[in-house]
């Protein structure tokens, strides 16, 4: 199971451009981004920006997406070793779908749960894993967030934290070129 924003696709500078568009202040981009990396929710309450900003924000993410959001190297290698991929994301299932279908990637997915649009409580409560659990047999989880990992932790569940050795996981990569080999040929 996989993890969208950061973890499949390189969204990071479309989060950080429409999260300073929607501050409407000249913020430093990186710290922006070391607040995003957290979550969100913390982002918004660092800058004082309120929560029923959120769709605009959402809009504004999704708009910047189009343009300069771009799968992560060696990701379809990756996909293609694995049989059973599902994803769990906060990001809306149109925009995932209009991303993965633009770079080719579709097909490599049984499942798109869009947390917050499905009607499941944001990561990292682990009600939208457990409902994926109800119909796919799910052997790990990536993510490159704690967030995305604390439920597979809750759940037994093995990790994979990518691009980031900060959290806790069973295994870190920083490319997918590792993937078979440091992760999948381990399990």
């Amino acid at each position: 199971m996989w993890d969208f924003d950061g973890t499949l696709f390189n969204t990071y500078p479309a989060l950080v451009e429409g999260f300073v568009n929607l501050s409407q202040k000249d913020l430093d981009r990186s710290e922006v981004l070391t607040w995003l990396k957290i979550d969100s929710k913390t982002a918004f309450k660092h800058y004082g920006i309120s929560e029923e900003q959120r769709i605009e924000y959402q809009k504004l993410h999704n708009h910047y997406s189009k343009l300069y959001s771009r799968p992560f190297d060696h990701l379809e290698d990756a996909l293609a070793a694995v049989k059973n991929n599902i994803i769990v994301t906060h990001r809306d299932k149109a925009s995932t779908l209009y991303l993965l279908e633009k770079f080719h990637l579709a097909t490599y997915f049984k499942e798109i749960v869009s947390v917050e649009e499905q009607g499941f409580t944001r990561k990292p409560h682990l009600s939208s894993y457990e409902f994926v659990l109800k119909s796919h047999h799910i052997d790990l989880v990536v993510g490159d967030r704690d967030l995305d990992l604390i439920p597979a932790r809750e759940l037994q569940i093995k990790t994979v934290a990518f691009q980031n050795r900060n959290i806790e996981a069973d295994f870190h990569i920083d490319s997918y070129a590792d993937f078979i080999t440091m992760v999948l040929n381990q399990l």
